[in-house]
């Protein structure tokens, strides 16, 4: 006796690769997403309160062994003023959050916070942690 095979296609998707795809976006992004928001690690210096810093900020980080991040871009010291210059025709209408590691001596923060006004920022955030 032979067996009748069922020559019939099954026309319902299977949602189960597409759910399970979806889940490890969705970790993938959780994981990756704080560290792009937050630009280089610094220890920043800890005070009672803190501000909101907006989300469409430009970070510019001062590093505690002295090298200046505009975002992810390294600059070095002396070409800082003329490295704001040039991003000031590009972000001219965001915002910049100034982020210093609290071992900074203060004048290197000072001296780049001197070098964005002079470049024309004039909204300009200093970004700090809310003491635990």
């Amino acid at each position: 006796m032979r067996a009748i095979r069922s020559t019939q296609l099954n026309s319902e998707i299977n949602v189960t690769p597409l759910v399970d795809v979806c889940l490890v976006l969705l970790i993938i992004f959780m994981v990756v997403l704080p560290t792009l928001v937050n630009g280089v690690p610094v220890q920043l210096p800890e005070t009672k309160k803190t501000a909101d810093v907006e989300k469409r900020t430009f970070p510019v980080t001062v590093k505690d062994d002295g090298t200046v991040y505009l975002d992810q871009l390294i600059v070095r010291a002396d070409e800082v003023p003329s490295a704001l210059q040039r991003l000031r025709a590009t972000e001219s209408s965001r915002p910049i959050a100034l982020r210093g590691d609290k071992r900074v001596p203060y004048g290197q923060v000072v001296t780049v916070l001197t070098a964005l006004r002079d470049a024309g920022w004039q909204e300009i955030a200093l970004v700090s942690v809310e003491k635990q």
